[in-house]
C-alpha cells in the first residue's frame, strides 16, 4: 500500500469517532436544556447533588422552586436539575423489588448447619495431640 494513501486514512481513522462524540455530546446537552425549561410545578425532580423533590413554582428564567420535605421550599438554578422522575414507575419498581428481596432473606435464614463433619477434629483436640512438638 503506498504511504501516500495510509496518511489520510489514518486521519480518517481519528476523527471520525471525535466526530460522533462531538455531535452527542450536543445532543445530550441540548436534551437537557429541553428538559430544564419545560419543567412546571408538580414535577418531581433529581438535582444533580442527588437531592429529589417536587417542583413548586418555576416561573423565573433560570431559577426554579423546589419543595423537599413538607414546607420546605428551596431555590435552585435551573442547570442543577439533572432528570425528571416519574414517582409512578419509582412505586412499580420497589413494588417489583419487594418480593425478591424477601425472598433473598428468606434463603438466607435458612443458614448451613453449623455441626461439624465428623472427620474434622476440633481445634482444642488438635492442639492436644500435636502438643507443639514436632514428631519424628
Amino acid at each position: 500500500m503506498d504511504i501516500s494513501l495510509l496518511f489520510p486514512l489514518l486521519i480518517l481513522l481519528l476523527f471520525i469517532p471525535i466526530f460522533l462524540q462531538g455531535r452527542r455530546a450536543r445532543r445530550q446537552q441540548q436534551e437537557m436544556q429541553q428538559l430544564q425549561a419545560a419543567l412546571e410545578p408538580g414535577d418531581v425532580v433529581m438535582t444533580t447533588s442527588g437531592l429529589r423533590g417536587t417542583v413548586v413554582d418555576a416561573s423565573y428564567e433560570d431559577t426554579i422552586d423546589i419543595e423537599i420535605a413538607d414546607g420546605v421550599v428551596t431555590t435552585w438554578v435551573r442547570g442543577a436539575v439533572r432528570e425528571k422522575v416519574n414517582p409512578a414507575a419509582d412505586e412499580d419498581a420497589s413494588a417489583e423489588e419487594t418480593p425478591a428481596a424477601t425472598a433473598a432473606t428468606e434463603d438466607e435464614s435458612v443458614a448451613p448447619s453449623l455441626e461439624k463433619s465428623p472427620l474434622e477434629k476440633p481445634a482444642a483436640e488438635k492442639d492436644e495431640s500435636t502438643n507443639g512438638t514436632a514428631r519424628s
